[in-house]
């Protein structure tokens, strides 16, 4: 089976007191993974915590933040994990609070869940397309409602991870238009608190992944696209992305980081598109 590539350089750790991210608190959703190796979520944790962010990372299954509090752990860093259905308003308002309650503060928040289900408006049944709202939309919603009265607290600022998809930009090989949607709903989402919390010193901001080679392609897209197929799949994401190579886990994370950090100071209300130059080629 093909797996994905290494990450060991992205967490080995860094001096006490160093990092981008030094002395901050990041919320970050989905900080599992559906399988060994590097999902958007737990690369970001990860490597967050490598650059001295202290993380509370949530997920609907804590064993998937085994693997993730390993690898922070092993970066040195700080790790506080907590169960959490994200398209339930009580839970994500229970785990807001208990991240201030341990770490007295939230800088900066990642909403990173999200997933997708095949099918067309006649394919696809009312409680799919209902689950999809919830699980890729409802989510990003409920973590900023009650994060942002945290986030508007810090007066040197404070800033807001969204990640959408490509498939929120143009058609990526499937009729998932429960995705698609969803997806390019949050890109405008964001793009709507960008100008409102301005003020407040909030930015609010998009990683657009591609087709990246993460532990669902193993775990899910395989089965569902290529009959369980893996090298099938891989090949033929491939085929779209003009980059000779395809994308993982590390890319999502630096992408993220950045705009994250103080470095991103005076950028919000856009999007950092991580996709190998897949959305810009014509056919």
């Amino acid at each position: 089976m093909t797996t994905t590539p290494s990450f060991d350089d992205a967490v080995s750790p860094l001096p006490a007191g160093a990092g981008r991210l030094a002395g901050k608190v990041a919320l970050i959703t989905g900080a599992g993974s559906v399988g060994p190796g590097w999902g958007n979520g737990r690369a970001m944790a990860a490597l967050f915590a490598r650059e001295g962010a202290r993380v509370f990372g949530l997920d609907r299954d804590l064993t998937r933040l085994k693997e993730t509090a390993e690898r922070v752990r092993a970066a040195g860093g700080e790790l506080h994990s907590a169960q959490c259905d994200v398209t339930s308003g009580a839970a994500v308002a229970a785990a807001v609070q208990a991240c201030v309650e341990r770490f007295g503060r939230i800088d900066v928040l990642v909403n990173n869940v999200g997933g997708s289900a095949k099918g067309g408006p006649e394919e696809m049944s009312e409680e799919v397309w209902d689950a999809q709202i919830d699980h890729n939309l409802t989510s990003v919603f409920l973590l900023c409602k009650h994060a942002l009265p945290h986030l508007v607290r810090n007066e040197n600022g404070a800033a807001i991870v969204n990640i959408s998809s490509t498939s929120g930009l143009r058609w990526t090989g499937a009729a998932q238009v429960a995705y698609a949607a969803t997806k390019a709903a949050v890109i405008q989402f964001s793009r709507v608190l960008a100008v409102q919390y301005a003020p407040q010193r909030v930015r609010v901001n998009t990683v657009v992944p591609g087709q990246l080679h993460t532990p669902m392609v193993e775990v899910r897209l395989a089965g569902q696209r290529a009959g369980g197929d893996v090298d099938a799949l891989l090949a033929q994401r491939q085929a779209r992305i003009p980059l000779p190579f395809m994308g993982d886990g590390r890319d999502t994370a630096h992408a993220a980081l950045f705009l994250a950090s103080d470095e991103a100071r005076f950028v919000t209300g856009t999007e950092i598109v991580v996709d190998g130059g897949m959305s810009v080629r014509c056919g």
